[in-house]
């Protein structure tokens, strides 16, 4: 049982919790035959590309981006960006996600897209990190651009405006090196310095990338980026899939995390993460689903299983990660690179919780619970889940957006669309 006033104040025995006095005038939450674990934690998003699922599927990766993102993206108005949100913040909590961080880059120089979105996540209930972008390279469509003072006053903007709105965390994200100049990095890092949060960049997705970095500025993805004037203890990496031995030690000497997308790294033949390596350097790494049109599921539930097994066949190691960590790495590790109180049953922390079934199959036997989460749970046996002490989804159903309208603005908007 727990005690909750928005924020969790006690977990034991009802007999305990009656007894403690910080969870007078509490409300209780108590649930039959659900095992009650944290909500999970998608560390990297991007919401619109939900809208773009099937659209540019076994291709390689600059025909992926060229033939799906660039096609589409730049036709999506505020409104469009909504219903994306509504379409992929839904379905993620359907699948236990009560903490997502959108990796945000199309703002079509303003933050009309970016406030819709947000506005979405809290229609829906979910807790939303806004990680804007800052991008600059001309290479883009002209939405997804801003220069240096453009970037940094809209994100300061937005963080302004959501500054003590619960639930909603406004993150600057310069977002390569190949889509933000080294100027344009700063800018964000300098930002995220300023407001106290983490900085996100996508970093060694691909090995073009390692090679461009190397030719540009004759160092490696982490070495470049560690030259720089920026704090990379507040900074959150993504992928970091070609990361070497010499960056992957600066990344943890530093302070750095990394968002991890096994799912997506696997989806697009980018390569693979040396996860084992980094945890084990005490890097906080969280996992990320990445875009919907690029993994293409939206469950970190799934992230989990998929993290572990792909280290354990890269490895050939059936012992190289176990499913214990992989679960603190879809919650409590999690929550922790995107320094938000959430991830964890204690104390302290927000009131995020999933229900599973006892009774769905995919749980048995209950002996071996967690193992079973991260490698077994079925998305049919997540029943309830709560966002700050809010139920948000209730018997398997979205509790705020009804599951019809968000089909039918969907199929609205991407009536039209094909592959190429």
């Amino acid at each position: 049982m727990l005690a909750i006033d928005g924020g969790i104040v006690a977990v034991g025995d009802p007999a305990v919790i009656d007894s403690d006095p910080r969870a007078h005038g509490a409300r209780r939450i108590a649930w039959t035959r659900r095992a009650m674990v944290p909500g999970t934690v998608n560390t990297h998003n991007h919401s619109f590309q939900s809208l773009l699922r099937g659209i540019g599927d076994d291709l390689p990766f600059l025909a992926w981006r060229d033939q799906a993102l660039y096609r589409y993206s730049p036709r999506l108005g505020a409104e469009d960006m909504a219903t994306a949100a509504l379409f992929a913040f839904g379905e993620m909590l359907l699948h236990g996600v009560t903490t997502v961080c959108d990796f945000y880059y199309l703002n079509a120089g303003g933050n009309d897209h970016a406030t819709a979105t947000i506005e979405a996540a809290r229609r829906l209930g979910i807790r939303i990190v806004l990680a804007r972008c800052f991008y600059d390279w001309d290479g883009a469509p002209a939405s997804y651009r801003e220069t240096v003072p453009q970037a940094v006053a809209n994100f300061e903007a937005l963080a302004k405006s959501y500054a003590n709105v619960p639930g909603v965390s406004i993150q600057p994200a310069p977002h390569s090196q190949h889509g933000a100049s080294p100027e344009m990095i700063e800018a964000g890092a300098g930002c995220a310095r300023d407001a106290g949060v983490p900085w996100h960049i996508h970093l060694a997705e691909e090995r073009y990338q390692v090679v461009d970095s190397l030719k540009r500025f004759n160092a490696r993805p982490i070495h470049a980026i560690a030259a720089l004037p920026v704090d990379m203890s507040q900074m959150i990496a993504v992928h970091g899939c070609w990361f070497d031995d010499s960056e992957r030690a600066v990344l943890a000497e530093r302070g750095g995390s990394l968002a991890y997308c096994p799912g997506s790294n696997m989806f697009l033949g980018d390569g693979v993460t040396d996860l084992v390596d980094l945890v084990a350097r005490g890097v906080r790494v969280g996992l990320g689903t990445d875009g919907g049109c690029s993994n293409n599921r939206v469950s970190v539930f799934d992230e989990m299983r998929m993290a572990a097994l792909l280290q354990k066949v890269h490895r050939t190691d059936g012992q190289a990660i176990d499913a214990e960590t992989c679960f603190a790495l879809g919650t409590r590790t999690a929550g922790a690179a995107l320094r938000l109180p959430v991830g964890q049953i204690a104390p302290g922390y927000r009131c995020d919780l999933v229900a599973l079934d006892l009774d769905d199959p995919s749980l048995w036997p209950v002996q071996a619970l967690e193992k079973n989460v991260v490698y077994a749970l079925s998305a049919r046996a997540i029943t309830d889940v709560v966002v700050d002490g809010q139920e948000v989804v209730a018997a398997r159903r979205l509790s705020h957006v009804p599951l019809d309208e968000i089909q039918a603005r969907v199929a609205d908007l991407t009536r039209e669309w094909r592959r190429a």
